[in-house]
């Protein structure tokens, strides 16, 4: 599946702003019918006749405060430009929205200008809408809908700039401790564990606090505030499980999860692997003339040919082929060895020193090092 069509699949495509692709999620339209939903009947209040009108007002409010989302995360994209950061990309979401990069280098300051370029964009917004309604004091529709916006865009950049991921302020704490200790990972943890209290203290204070004062709980409240703290949990939750995958990494080497392993002619028999393992144990990787791997020997399939016809029996017939180019270097680490991993075929891979193969490496003890899940 081609990046375009992976990309209609999982949302509607915009266009480029300002050279930044922007694509639009269909989770959007959930959050889009909520707001019509929630908000119409407010705009029934507050403009009385304006009757079924009232939904068109809701639908606007939601087609601006989508381009609030998209000034926010084009702050994002166009500093990390200014930074020289690759590959930025916009997609707008039932939680506002996200910007993606490509591979690059950060420093502290950077990622921090970056992450708080979003909430100052919202701040812009809503001091330009403050000065129009104290300049022209629309009324009706426009004066509703800009007050509203006006609110909404101070309230997310002040949202935003709480000090914990995912949020863009936990960039502060991340980089405080990234300075401190040189290490962005560890700032990334503290940031997401930042993140993680924010959420405890907002569903204490709108949920729990009125339980315990025998308030009356806001039902539309409560529902918003468990909402936001459920999708707070799992970013900060996210951001901590990556962090601590990324500090994996350099411990992430090819000969310390490699297996033992010698290679022997495609020729061979099944007789020759028997007296191969007797003299070293471990894999048998098939090779061609040439040296090149082309398939390792399956323990099961060895075991089940007779006595009597494995001096006779090919070795291919009990070998499992493996990938075109399956092949690594025993001295890979860490990202880069991920990254040239992650552009070959099949699960298994014959691991080379000076073009010998000495062992065999599979993609499930890669995947359970990098995570932490190593199982038996």
């Amino acid at each position: 599946m081609t990046a375009v069509e992976q990309e209609k699949r999982t949302g509607i495509p915009l266009g480029r702003v300002f050279g930044v692709p922007v694509s639009l999620a269909w989770s959007w339209f959930v959050i889009a019918a909520f707001i019509v939903v929630v908000f119409s009947p407010d705009v029934a209040r507050a403009l009385p006749g304006i009757g079924s009108g009232a939904y068109a007002v809701a639908l606007a409010y939601a087609l601006l405060l989508l381009l609030s989302v998209l000034i926010h995360e084009l702050a994002h994209a166009l500093s990390a430009q200014a930074f020289g950061w690759p590959g930025a990309r916009i997609v707008l979401t039932l939680w506002g929205g996200h910007t993606q990069f490509g591979s690059f280098h950060a420093t502290p300051g950077r990622s921090l200008l970056v992450a708080l370029a979003g909430p100052a964009a919202n701040f812009a917004l809503a001091g330009a809408g403050y000065a129009v309604m104290a300049v022209a004091a629309p009324q009706g529709v426009a004066g509703l809908l800009l007050n509203i916006l006006v609110w909404a865009n101070f309230l997310v950049a002040v949202f935003n700039v709480l000090p914990g991921l995912p949020l863009d302020g936990g960039r502060l704490v991340e980089s405080a401790v990234w300075r401190a200790t040189g290490s962005q990972e560890r700032g990334t943890v503290a940031a997401g564990w930042a993140g993680r209290l924010i959420v405890i203290g907002l569903v204490a204070y709108f949920v729990g606090l009125p339980l315990v004062t025998g308030r009356q709980l806001d039902l539309q409240l409560t529902i918003v505030s468990l909402l936001v703290g459920a999708f707070l949990w799992a970013g900060a939750g996210q951001a901590i499980r990556e962090a601590r995958m990324r500090q994996r990494l350099p411990r992430v080497t090819v000969r310390g999860l490699m297996e033992p392993a010698s290679a022997i002619a495609s020729a061979a028999t099944v007789e020759d692997i028997d007296r191969r393992l007797a003299e070293r144990p471990g894999h048998v990787v098939l090779v061609a003339a040439d040296g090149t791997p082309e398939a390792v020997v399956d323990g099961a399939s060895l075991a089940s040919v007779p006595t009597d016809v494995r001096a006779a029996t090919p070795a291919g017939t009990v070998a499992r082929a493996l990938a075109p180019g399956a092949v690594v270097d025993v001295a890979g680490t860490g990202r880069e060895l991920i990254a040239y991993l992650a552009g070959l075929g099949g699960s298994e891979y014959a691991v080379l020193d000076g073009g010998r193969v000495v062992g065999l490496l599979g993609q499930s003890a890669v995947v359970g090092a990098v995570t932490g899940r190593r199982g038996p």
